[in-house]
């Protein structure tokens, strides 16, 4: 295993190029099963979800070359089902996006299996929703021993008027991968709006699906016979983007955070300011400065267009360090999404949660410690924490973090921190009590 070394203490100066969106590239990859034909994608994040992802469509038949760093081509022609074999089970139960395989193999084969989600675990996943939306697609559903199992009554998948109980970016991406190819006209109402919905939407639209409305509370689809080869590239990772944003407000300093879509940023950038950060809005970039003492403010996370609850870790993390007392409302997931704050306290943080509620009291400075990741964006809040950090950090199951930042410790050098990866081995990892994975 491997854990990240920080000493912290040094402002972060530079440019920084966000890479392709993970939440676009693990609906997308799952989407590209049901094109017949090469599909080229361009502006993909390394990264080990995506990484993943095309492991498993290799074993399924289609054949991936990766043509640069940032662009593959998948050739879904020869894509089979065939029960799946177990090997691959392993892979799926590795990441949340697993379950996007479900939609695609419904709209291409008529019937499909696959492992609950995996990846991180701040909180139930209910799929009540996604098999609400096969169900009305024509389906029948089966949730047993840890596998979901579906298979369409008759014929193809047929369109249905769908209305979700609650926003679900994963059944909205669901529903939208497996009506694409679904006979007649399907409309899904109550969805999720974030940019990376329309991501997929436009992704299925280039490859001659019949898509509309994403963006908005109302999606309509009319299923196509088949869905053709093309070019698309991914829109750049609105959260990666926001982790930097963060991360200069906590060390200080002063970052170009190039390659972004600043409308996307927007949420971050308001609370940002009330934090007495300025962040300057370019064409594709966003300036971020911060040289001043930090404002406390209050936090809600909701649906896009409201606070990411993604970047609710890393803003958390920032706040402690501000003058007064700020309150955070998790309004997405239930309070397991807490589980960082017992790694900041480490550090010298004084926050205390309430269920969805953490009050967070200001201090002067974190002191570095030994913490760990529990998930991809408390790893990430705990990367910022030590970058602000008085001393050394280190951070231990970093595979979490891996799973959503491209090159996060070349980036990060290039600003100007210290930040190293070091190996740890498998013997000591074991004798050591605090690299125990509790959670």
């Amino acid at each position: 295993m491997d854990k990240y070394v920080i000493r912290g203490g040094n402002p972060l100066h530079g440019e920084v190029n966000i890479s392709g969106a993970k939440n676009a590239a693990v609906a997308i990859i799952p989407a590209s099963i049901m094109v017949h034909g090469v599909c080229r994608l361009e502006n993909l994040p390394q990264i080990s979800d995506t990484d993943t992802l095309l492991r498993i469509l290799t074993y399924m038949g289609a054949r991936v070359k990766m043509c640069n760093r940032t662009t593959v081509e998948i050739d879904s022609t020869d894509v089979h089902f065939d029960g799946l074999r177990d090997d691959m089970f392993d892979l799926t139960r590795r990441i949340r996006a697993s379950y996007y395989l479900i939609g695609a193999m419904l709209g291409r084969f008529g019937v499909a299996r696959s492992t609950m989600p995996g990846g991180c675990n701040f909180g139930e996943r209910p799929i009540d929703q996604h098999i609400k939306g096969f169900t009305a697609l024509g389906a029948d559903m089966d949730v047993s021993g840890g596998f979901i199992n579906a298979k369409v009554r008759a014929g193809r998948l047929r369109g249905a008027k769908i209305y979700l109980d609650k926003v679900s970016v994963g059944a909205t991406v669901n529903i939208m991968i497996a009506a694409a190819m679904a006979e007649g006209r399907t409309v899904i109402e109550n969805v999720a709006r974030e940019p990376h919905i329309v991501d997929l939407a436009n992704f299925l639209n280039s490859m001659g699906a019949d898509v509309r409305g994403a963006g908005t509370d109302v999606i309509k689809i009319r299923g196509v016979r088949e869905l053709h080869g093309g070019t698309y590239a991914l829109i750049p990772d609105q959260i990666e983007a926001g982790t930097y944003m963060a991360a200069v407000t906590a060390a200080g300093g002063a970052v170009r955070i190039s390659n972004v879509i600043p409308k996307h940023l927007d949420c971050i950038s308001a609370k940002l300011r009330e934090m007495n950060v300025e962040v300057e809005e370019g064409d594709d970039f966003v300036m971020v400065r911060r040289d001043g003492p930090l404002h406390r403010t209050n936090i809600k996370t909701m649906p896009y267009p409201g606070f990411p609850t993604d970047m609710q870790p890393q803003v958390t993390t920032a706040l402690c360090l501000a003058g007064g007392t700020s309150v955070i409302t998790e309004g997405v997931y239930d309070g397991n999404r807490y589980k960082y704050v017992a790694e900041l306290c480490k550090m010298g943080a004084q926050v205390h949660v309430d269920g969805r509620t953490a009050v967070v009291e200001g201090i002067d400075h974190f002191t570095g410690a030994q913490v760990r990741a529990h998930d991809l964006r408390a790893g990430a809040a705990m990367v910022i924490a030590g970058l602000a950090a008085e001393g050394i950090t280190e951070i231990e199951e970093i595979y979490y973090i891996e799973r959503g930042y491209e090159d996060l410790l070349g980036k990060l050098r290039a600003l100007g921190a210290d930040i190293r990866a070091e190996h740890v081995p498998e013997e000591a990892a074991e004798q050591d009590p605090a690299s125990v994975n509790v959670g």
